[in-house]
């Protein structure tokens, strides 16, 4: 028995078709389970990123601009009596989502905000600070 591999000696074809097999499964197991991609997925991948980033970071901004404005409260109390459709609008309007150097509000960036600033609880009157005032005699 073991001198019949010892003897065994492969053609060409047959490894030519050992090495196109391996290749091919090594490509199938990369792209699979390997975590491979093609250029086009990874420019796909890298704009998606990007666009949600801008989006999340001026969302930011928006929430602490309507969170610092004057009538807080008041904003807050007429925006979620806003329908849901809407409230993008309100918030651009406002102008809470208009970022300095930048044409333009960045898309979906006004409805991200609203629903942040709908989710949050308005404050009660206890926890808007005031400025202290002092009698000078």
């Amino acid at each position: 028995m073991l001198s019949k591999w010892s003897d065994f000696q492969p053609s060409k074809t047959l490894w030519f078709w050992s090495c196109a097999g391996c290749a091919v499964l090594t490509m199938i197991l990369g792209f699979t389970v390997g975590g491979w991609m093609t250029n086009g997925t990874a420019t796909k991948m890298a704009d998606s990123a990007r666009t949600e980033g801008r989006m999340q970071l001026a969302a930011d901004i928006c929430v602490a601009n309507f969170k610092s404005s004057d009538g807080f409260a008041t904003s807050l109390a007429k925006l979620k009596k806003e329908q849901s459709w809407s409230r993008d609008d309100f918030i651009a309007k406002g102008g809470w989502v208009t970022l300095a150097g930048v044409d333009g509000v960045v898309d979906g960036a006004a409805q991200l905000c609203a629903d942040r600033l709908t989710d949050m609880d308005a404050p009660s009157a206890a926890a808007i600070p005031t400025v202290p005032t002092t009698s000078r005699g």
